[in-house]
């Protein structure tokens, strides 16, 4: 289930970031006064700003349920931490390690 979800995450992520580059930017109607009105002829004289603005959200929409859905299983998922266990096997406060040295600061 979980790779499932990664899955449709990714391609989600991917299609989010191709329509968002299929989008024309705001000063793109200002070239069309030069002669350059043809140039959204492909989705037809309106353009193509009702379609891909409406595609735009719902895989916004899409991305943002997979990404709080990840989320929730990743919290639910018993994990370890790698602190705890190097906490677990520290030596008690209470013991001094022995001077391996040889060397005493008595002298």
């Amino acid at each position: 289930m979980n790779t499932l979800i990664t899955v449709v995450h990714v391609v989600a992520a991917f299609s989010l970031i191709l329509t968002v580059l299929l989008q024309a930017g705001k000063g793109a109607a200002m070239g069309s006064g030069l002669g350059g009105g043809g140039s959204q002829t492909m989705f037809g004289s309106s353009g193509a700003g009702n379609f891909l603005t409406k595609l735009t959200t719902g895989i916004a929409i899409l991305f943002m349920v997979t990404s709080l859905t990840l989320a929730t299983i990743s919290n639910k998922s018993k994990s370890s931490s790698v602190i705890q266990s190097v906490e677990e096997s520290l030596p008690d406060a209470g013991t001094e390690p022995a001077n391996s040295t040889g060397n005493s600061s008595d002298q």
